[in-house]
């Protein structure tokens, strides 16, 4: 017996003809079908079931489309904790608490390293690459120093990296100087990573990287 914990699906998000719902079906007091839908022109697109653990399309190209989201960790990772929130928290509260996390925020892979490039007038060049990250809005900092670098900086734009998710690379060239630190400093989603370049003579170490929260005065 069948009984949703809501008389419909609450509409996540609506943009044009995109219509994005997330619908929970009770099957016990301790159990529910959890499920997430995307809908174009009113036709059923994409669809997650909790049942079947991933993401079906019916349609060609979203077939495409949801063999992405089933290949990616973060995203059925997040409809698993949607679905264990809302058996957790009832039937009152388990709708707001899918809308809360719908997409998750996957943070970027950040790494720095050494390019060779011909034909510079500058004698190297590091390159900052950030990897799998969601949603899409980031930004590429140099610090040299600490101080910010303007000029002979070249980024490209955010890149589709597959399941739904980017990735971007920022390029800076630079004439080596003994006992120099260059930083490439990552914004995404109120965390900052940092990558550091160590310059010692023509010889460059990289240093680690690491997240932490932005704190705010």
């Amino acid at each position: 017996f069948w009984f949703p914990c809501s008389f419909f699906c609450m509409l996540v998000f609506f943009l044009r003809v995109f219509q994005f719902h997330v619908c929970c079906q009770f099957t016990s007091s301790h159990d529910l079908v959890y499920l997430e839908q995307v809908y174009f022109n009113k036709r059923l697109m994409v669809q997650y079931n909790s049942t079947l653990g991933k993401y079906e399309g019916y349609t060609k190209k979203a077939k495409d489309l949801a063999d992405g989201f089933s290949k990616s960790k973060p995203f059925l990772e997040q409809a698993v904790k949607n679905r264990e929130k809302s058996i957790n928290n009832g039937h009152t509260a388990n709708h707001i608490l899918c809308l809360l996390s719908f997409f998750p925020t996957v943070e970027p892979s950040v790494r720095v390293t050494p390019v060779v490039r011909q034909g510079s007038s500058h004698q190297a060049m590091l390159a900052c690459s950030a990897y799998n990250f969601y949603p899409k809005q980031i930004r590429l900092t140099w610090l040299r120093n600490g101080e910010k670098v303007i000029n002979y900086v070249t980024s490209t734009e955010e890149l589709p990296d597959g399941n739904w998710l980017y990735q971007i690379h920022s390029y800076l060239e630079y004439t080596p100087s003994p006992r120099e630190e260059i930083t490439c400093m990552v914004e995404h989603s109120n965390k900052i990573a940092v990558g550091t370049a160590l310059l010692f003579g023509s010889f460059v170490f990289v240093a680690g990287l690491f997240f932490y929260k932005r704190t705010t005065a």
